[in-house]
C-alpha cells in the first residue's frame, strides 16, 4: 500500500478552522461574547417578561459577535506574521495605561550608564 505524498511532520502553528482563527483563538471569543451576551440578553429581556427569549437572543448575539470578530480579526492577520495582533493589543493597552508593555517602544538614543 502506497502512503500519502504530503504528511505534515510537525506543525509550527495551530492551524486556521474558521476564517483565519485556530480553535483555542475561537473558544475564547466565544467565552468572551457568552461572559457578554448571557448577563445582557437575559437582563433585557427580563425585564419585558421574556426570560426564556434571553437564552436565544444571547445565542444569535454569541453567534454575530463570533462571525464579526472573525471577519474582523481575518483582516488584521491578512499578510502578517503569527500573534501579530497579541503584541498589537499589547501595545495598544500600554497606550492607554492599562497594562505594561514586554516590547521596548522607545526610539531614540540609548545611555550605556557609563562615562569614559
Amino acid at each position: 500500500m502506497k502512503e500519502p505524498d504530503t504528511l505534515a511532520e510537525h506543525l509550527n502553528e495551530q492551524p486556521p478552522i474558521f476564517r483565519g482563527m485556530s480553535s483555542q483563538e475561537l473558544v475564547t471569543l466565544a467565552w468572551v461574547a457568552a461572559i457578554f451576551w448571557l448577563p445582557a440578553s437575559l437582563l433585557v429581556c427580563g425585564l419585558f417578561g421574556f426570560i426564556m427569549v434571553g437564552f436565544s437572543v444571547a445565542a444569535i448575539g454569541i453567534g454575530l459577535t463570533v462571525f464579526i470578530v472573525a471577519t474582523l480579526f481575518q483582516k488584521i492577520k491578512r499578510g502578517r506574521p503569527d500573534g501579530y495582533y497579541q503584541h498589537l493589543l499589547a501595545c495598544i493597552c500600554e497606550d492607554l495605561h492599562l497594562k505594561r508593555s514586554p516590547f521596548i517602544r522607545r526610539s531614540g538614543v540609548w545611555f550605556l550608564g557609563r562615562m569614559l
